[in-house]
Formats: structure tokens, sequence, C-alpha cells
């Protein structure tokens, strides 16, 4: 029996982002006549980068968008700069000393500096932006929002989580924010479809949907939090936790460590944590990526060929803008049938036969 999932999108977002849903980021037409384009002259462009909380080395959503960035000046020869945010604080004096220092493009990483990116880009025409994980509200010509659908790369997950579980699977959050709220909402939908094929009753602990509220630690960068609310997880009897908090999510990852091998697995998030976290590869099972890094090198490529477009960007299952990471040392733990319905669900999700909805972006 198919299940359909009901969503809805941001108003706001929806009608920036809605025409860019298949296109994969390469793909920009059109632009400003107002925004700098150098056309194709990679020495005359500077790309400039702001974090979120977390810093560049959070081996998840803000180190991808730098690698994003060190891959354009490899490969383009442009130049970069790059500012570390600590705070919501930090977000406007990162911005405004990268306008003072003449970059031609400049990319936000997060969905908390939207506000500043968006009257920064209202403000100074002539330089080029860039915003994961957030539209511009105000729609100017130079600005380009990089969102991606997440929930159909974490519905994989939960389906999977559901399939490798011995009864209950859990989530948390850094902040309940709907770019990472849509991580969960997807993991939800995923184990119920799970229970639906096979009859079964797995459980879902720290997330509902309905309510949209769940367990979130409250920052992106408190390690021990993410620990502490592993472990409650892992009391009630979790044995598969997917951390949706950036450098947070390592608590799990070491919770996971301390109750030992074959116990309990983590999903990450962002990245494909088997890379950016060798430590713990023995405690991975997959992760749901965003190919963050190279949203923001199309984005800063298409400034070189002088074609920057205000066409948003969203990443899906369809234009591999999101996907679940091979299972790595879990790829003989998993058993060829749940593989075989892992395959299933993604090609019905890219078909449209599975719609996955969420009332968060995009």
């Amino acid at each position: 029996m198919k299940k359909t999932i009901k969503v809805t999108a941001l108003a706001a977002a929806a009608a920036l982002m809605l025409g860019a849903c298949g296109s994969a980021p390469e793909e920009n037409s059109g632009g400003s006549d107002d925004a700098a384009k150098p056309g194709g002259d990679a020495s005359s462009v500077k790309a400039c980068m702001v974090s979120d909380e977390g810093g560049f080395d959070d081996k998840s959503f803000n180190q991808s968008g730098f690698e994003g960035l060190q891959r354009a000046e490899k490969e383009l020869g442009v130049e970069i700069k790059t500012a570390e945010s600590n705070s919501d604080a930090d977000y406007d004096p990162n911005i405004n000393a990268m306008i003072q220092d003449g970059c031609t493009i400049i990319i936000g990483v997060g969905f908390k500096m939207a506000d500043q990116i968006d009257k920064a880009a209202q403000d100074n025409p002539e330089v080029n932006f860039a915003l994961v994980d957030a539209g511009f509200e105000s729609a100017p010509e130079n600005g380009k929002a990089l969102v991606f659908n997440t929930a159909e790369a974490s519905y994989l997950a939960g389906y999977l989580s559901a399939g490798m579980s011995q009864g209950k699977v859990g989530t948390f959050l850094g902040m309940n924010i709907p770019t990472t709220a849509i991580f969960a909402d997807g993991f939800e939908d995923g184990v119920k479809k799970y229970n639906e094929e096979n009859g079964t009753d797995v459980g879902l602990v720290g997330w509902d949907k309905a309510a949209q509220d769940g367990m979130a630690t409250g920052d992106f960068s408190d390690v021990g939090k993410g620990q502490t609310f592993s472990k409650q997880l892992i009391e009630q009897g979790v044995d598969i936790i997917m951390p949706v908090a950036g450098p947070v999510g390592e608590g799990a990852l070491a919770a996971a460590k301390d109750a030992g091998e074959g116990e309990v697995t983590v999903v990450w998030v962002d990245a494909d944590g088997f890379e950016t976290q060798p430590e713990y590869q023995d405690f991975i099972l997959t992760s749901v990526v965003k190919e963050i890094g190279a949203a923001v090198f199309d984005a800063i490529k298409s400034v070189v060929d002088g074609d920057f477009s205000s066409e948003a960007y969203v990443g899906n299952l369809e234009n591999g803008g999101v996907s679940l990471a091979p299972f790595h040392n879990f790829d003989d733990k998993v058993p060829q049938e749940l593989k075989d319905g892992v395959n299933k669900v993604r090609e019905q999700i890219i078909s449209g036969d599975i719609t996955v909805e969420t009332t968060n972006q995009p």
C-alpha cells in the first residue's frame, strides 16, 4: 500500500524556490545587471564566506560549505576569504567586513543569518550573495538561495533505521529551526513507511512531526549536551540515533562508543560522517548528505562565468543535491532485502509515487 506524506512549504520560500526544484546547481541563467559579473576572469573574483555557529571545522554543515569554497580557489583560481561566527552577534560585523574588503560574492552558511544577508544584498546591489539553507525574503536580483530538501534523504534514513533497529530509534536537534526540523520530519515519515510495509511497530523518540516539537540542545556547539541527550535516548531503549546538531552530534557518537560496539549506531547528517569522523567509523550506520560544497562551488563558478542568477537552487534526490551515504563498515550487516527496500523507496520518491513534504523549507 502506498502512502503519500502530505506537506506544505513555507510560503516565502516556496515562491522563491519552486521553479528550481529540478535543476542541478550548475544550470543557471539570467541575473542582475547591477550585480558583479566578471565574465570569465577568475582573478577578478573574490569569494568570501561567513560561517554559522560551530566554525569551519565542525565536520558537518560549515565544513561542507568551506570545502566548496576551497575547491573554487583550487579549480577556478579565485581569491577566497572567510570569517567565523561564534554567535548571532557576529553575523553583521562579519558580513560588513567582507563587503568592505571588496568581496565579489559573499556566501552565508546558515538559516540563522538570513535576515542579515538579505539586508546586505539589498544595500549592496554591486555584490553577489548566496545563502545556504534559506531564501531571500526580499528576492533581490543579486541573492541566490542554496537550499536542500533533506526530508527526502532523511526519509530513506528513517526507513533504513527502522529496518535495522530492535524497536526504537531516536533523534534530537541542535536548535528547533526549519533547517533541522526538516531532517526529523523526513526521518519520522521514513520510519512510518517501514512499519506500514512490514507490519512492524518501530518507535521514534525525540521528535513529533505533527507538533513540530522534540528534543533540542539549544545550540550547535555544546558537545556535552549532545552526549547527555544521546544517553537519555539510549536509556529509553533507542539503538539508532540521528543527531541534527552540527558538532553537537559528536556527543551521540561518543555515547554510542560508550555503549559498546554493536549496541548503538548513529546516522550522521550534512556530510558523510564516515569520512569526517574517522575515529567513529564503526558506529556510523550511514549519513544524510547535503551537497553544500557542490552548490557553493557552482554559485561561485557562475560569478566567474558571468551568469550569476537569483534563481534558487533546491537540492533533492533527483538532482543529487541530497543523498543517503554508503553504509561503509555496515554494508555487510544491512540485509539485502532492506537495501532493496531503501532503493525502491528512493525511486518512488524520485518518480513522485511517494511525496515527502514538510512544513519546513523548502
